[in-house]
């Protein structure tokens, strides 16, 4: 644009001057040789002009000339050059779809064209290309060359640390890491798993000094970075109950602060509180987690604050809480628990049964029978209520990455994660357990064996002289590798397969039914209740 301008105003100066000439006529004289010429200013003003251009072109032809192999040469070198990183192009794109051998292709060609140590990106698609092609050998191989040079440094870090987590060696990966984090603190996955190495190994101080810079930089989001060092804090916590109880208290104090809904922040919090005797505020924190999101650690704690205090007191404590939380299975729960201790054994069938309602699962069902056998000792009720606790979904607990745990903790046992426990229920058994196990593949094993032999008892059969019935021929047994001396010569048993071994689940729902485990003579067994009583169906079997 400039050039342009220059130009326009060059033109424009020329125009004036020609313009001013034109309006003031002259006559210019030259004397030369013995000669006089006499020629117009315009004329003389023209020819000037004529000459120093011409003079400007002879130069320029002369310095196209003189330059025009190198010129030729530039020329073919960008081309070769424009070829190359399109080929690059090409096999990043290939690369990134999981073309293997259009990228092997096109790496090769650019590699032709363009010098590695010019392009870095060319060393970055061969490895690519090697991991695509299942090479990881040559490709640790290629990353661990990127780290002589201080271009390519992180980008080879980065890949020995994605390998290292692909292979499972937490240890090496978190060396790459460290390594780039230390030039680099920038790189969030370096921080990051810098941050889960120091948090391993218990180092508290150092995993929060390293959030906290990966907050002024902005590498994480305000929110993110007050949830991690309010886990951090209550980690840091727990490890100085014991110690330094003050520095206990302080830390769980402030992670209660960033995070009023981390559960086992309010809970240390008030464990190192009650520890110095501060009833009141200890219970208040444990008030406000109550309200947010009611758990039986915090019910519990809340209820032995005092550990003098007497059953009726803890029950007491325990409708206060339910008062806090109305219509929840937990506070229920908790009434529950602390009428069965102070023996109000009515008020905690009604507590326990509001839970079973809002929320059937396991500990409710349990907490029934615990409760029936502390009132009237009825074993069939009891079983009948154990019965369902099998059936009914599991109770809340703490889950990381599919490990089930009673205690919370600030990283995964599994993968190192922080803040990765979560209070849900596991995975496990969701659903509750009804319907009983059904080999649908087995084709020897007719439907009628298992119900038919109560109706054949009630059928008239007349002694049969030589062939077995249907029904007979169905529940007999099958001669089996003990029963091979048993069969007649001449005559082949077909083997029947072996029945496939059931699921650990379904052989304990079995084996919890109450047939299963039932005396020979009950008196005190109720039976079914009338709600799960079925009216049974008379059938017949034809038997011939």
């Amino acid at each position: 644009m400039i050039r342009i301008l220059f130009f326009l105003i060059v033109v424009f100066a020329l125009g004036l001057g020609f313009a001013w000439l034109a309006d003031r006529p002259g006559d210019l004289e030259l004397t030369f040789n013995g000669y006089r010429y006499e020629i117009t200013l315009m004329v003389a003003a023209v020819a000037v002009t004529a000459v120093v251009a011409a003079v400007m072109i002879a130069w320029w032809l002369t310095k196209a000339i003189w330059n025009s192999p190198y010129t030729i040469a530039r020329y073919f070198r960008v081309r070769r050059r424009d070829r190359g990183y399109q080929a690059l192009s090409t096999g990043m794109i290939a690369a990134g779809a999981g073309d293997a051998a259009k990228a092997r292709l096109m790496n090769k060609q650019a590699a032709k064209l363009i010098r590695s140590d010019q392009e870095p990106l060319i060393n970055l698609l061969d490895a690519q290309t090697s991991l695509l092609e299942g090479d990881h050998d040559a490709a640790r191989q290629k990353f661990e060359a990127m780290l002589d040079d201080p271009e390519m440094r992180m980008l080879g870090l980065r890949g020995l640390y994605m390998e290292a987590e692909r292979l499972g060696d937490r240890a090496a990966a978190r060396h790459y890491a460290g390594r780039a984090a230390e030039v680099a603190p920038q790189l969030v996955w370096a921080s990051t798993a810098t941050l889960e190495e120091k948090t391993e190994r218990g180092d508290w101080d150092g995993a929060l000094k390293l959030l906290d810079g990966q907050k002024s930089g902005r590498q994480i989001d305000r929110d993110v970075a007050n949830r991690r060092r309010a886990v951090l804090l209550t980690a840091k916590a727990m490890s100085l109950m014991d110690t330094d109880p003050v520095a206990a208290k302080n830390a769980a104090l402030e992670a209660n602060r960033l995070q009023p809904d981390l559960v086992p922040a309010a809970a240390t919090a008030a464990k190192a509180l009650f520890r110095q005797n501060d009833i009141r505020k200890g219970a208040k924190i444990l008030e406000a987690s109550w309200k947010i999101e009611p758990h039986p650690e915090v019910g519990e704690l809340y209820l032995h604050a005092r550990p003098g205090d007497a059953a009726h007191d803890r029950l007491t404590r325990a409708r206060k809480l339910e008062a806090l939380k109305q219509n929840n299975p937990d506070s229920s729960m908790i009434v529950a628990r602390a009428a069965l201790d102070a023996r109000e054994y009515r008020e905690a069938r009604e507590a326990a049964e509001s839970a079973i309602r809002m929320q059937p699962r396991e500990g409710a069902y349990l907490l029934l029978a615990d409760i029936e056998e502390a009132e009237s000792g009825d074993q069939g009720r009891v079983r009948q209520f154990l019965s369902k606790a099998v059936r009914a979904p599991r109770d809340p607990a703490w889950v990381a990455d599919g490990f089930v745990s009673d205690r919370w903790a600030p990283v995964s046992p599994i993968t190192g994660k922080l803040d990765a426990f979560e209070w849900r229920a596991p995975v496990e058994r969701l659903t509750p357990l009804i319907e009983p196990y059904v080999d649908l593949e087995e084709d020897n094993q007719p439907a009628l064996a298992a119900p038919a032999e109560a109706d054949v008892e009630d059928t008239i059969v007349e002694p049969a002289e030589t062939a077995a019935t249907p029904v007979e021929a169905a529940v007999q047994p099958t001669a089996g590798p003990t029963d091979a001396a048993k069969v007649e010569p001449g005559r082949m048993e077909t083997p029947t397969a072996p029945r496939p071994l059931r699921e650990p689940r379904q052989r304990a729902a079995k084996a919890s039914e109450p047939d299963a485990f039932m005396p020979t003579n009950p008196p005190d067994d109720p039976g079914v209740t009338p709600e799960d009583e079925v009216e049974p169906t008379p059938r017949r079997f034809r038997l011939f």
